[in-house]
């Protein structure tokens, strides 16, 4: 594996199915009365949020202590602190306190990039803007290939607002290097200009798709990053693409449902269809802590640790 995890397309097959695989040993651990292993002791681990995510720095934290590595929140509220910068200037001070990964979640895509360039450590990327969130993907896949076994050939539908989620992204470039099939539905004015170039099919129409998906994921629609008129009402956006009983139905019966949350409940799923026994949005959490001890493991420990 590379020295960082910036983009889930810098993730080959081998180095995608190493991470899963460990996360499978590391699984066992999180299933012992003590759940700590001592295989980053001695180590920092920083977690440097320019945006606000109780669940997925909570996920960073506690993987980090299960590995019983050192822990320093970092959280960078403010506008000066967003300018490259002053990035830069926390990256050096970071770099000052000897720290072995920096965990970074930033507005601006490609700040996880620029700052691999100032610091010696590994950098993880935990969200950039609307570009990617590769350890978002990782769980996911690991929740799928629990449920499903292997990913070779499946059928994954992504559905809802793509235009702003680095889920997505993510989950379309990591997913295509493990075999899967990735449709992407969507209204057009929430997919990004460029999804010709992403190694995914386009749908619009809901329906069609359901029967032969064996994964659902349902997107968050993301109403603070949204400035214009996207879709006509949130009404007529659940009517054409929410998943609500009649639409679950349509879709095979051991097909799964998920979500990388929070979800607007009623709107983009509804509430029966998200806590069904064939939804893992909650095991999705609980493997959010598995795979990012994996890559902390394998960036800081090392494979022969």
């Amino acid at each position: 594996m590379k020295r960082h995890l910036i983009s889930a397309g810098d993730l080959t097959k081998d180095d995608a199915l190493l991470i899963l695989d460990t996360a499978e040993e590391l699984a066992r651990v999180s299933e012992r009365s003590i759940k700590k292993l001592p295989t980053l002791r001695g180590r920092t681990v920083v977690n440097l949020f320019f945006e606000d995510s109780t669940r997925t720095r909570i996920s960073f934290e506690a993987a980090a202590k299960r590995l019983s590595a050192d822990v320093i929140n970092f959280s960078a509220k403010g506008s000066s602190v967003s300018k490259g910068e002053s990035l830069k200037d926390t990256a050096l001070t970071l770099e000052a306190m000897g720290a072995d990964a920096v965990v970074i979640r930033h507005g601006s895509s490609g700040a996880p990039h620029r700052l691999a360039n100032w610091v010696h450590g590994s950098v993880v990327n935990a969200g950039d803007g609307t570009h990617e969130h590769p350890t978002q993907a990782l769980l996911d896949a690991f929740s799928m290939r629990r449920r499903l076994g292997g990913l070779e050939g499946r059928r994954i539908t992504v559905v809802g607002d793509i235009l702003h989620s680095r889920v997505a992204r993510s989950n379309v470039l990591l997913l295509h290097t493990l075999g899967a099939e990735v449709t992407l539905v969507a209204p057009p004015t929430l997919l990004p200009v460029s999804v010709g170039d992403w190694p995914c099919e386009v749908s619009y129409d809901l329906d069609a798709v359901l029967p032969k998906s064996d994964v659902v994921m349902m997107l968050r629609v993301q109403k603070e990053r949204m400035n214009a008129a996207y879709f006509p009402s949130e009404r007529e956006y659940s009517r054409r693409y929410g998943l609500d009983r009649d639409r679950f139905a349509k879709m095979p019966d051991d097909a799964i449902v998920m979500h990388p949350g929070p979800m607007n409940r009623g709107m983009e799923i509804a509430a029966e269809v998200a806590d069904s026994a064939r939804s893992t949005i909650v095991e999705q959490v609980a493997n959010g802590v598995t795979i990012r001890m994996a890559v902390l493991y394998l960036l800081l420990g090392g494979e022969t640790a």
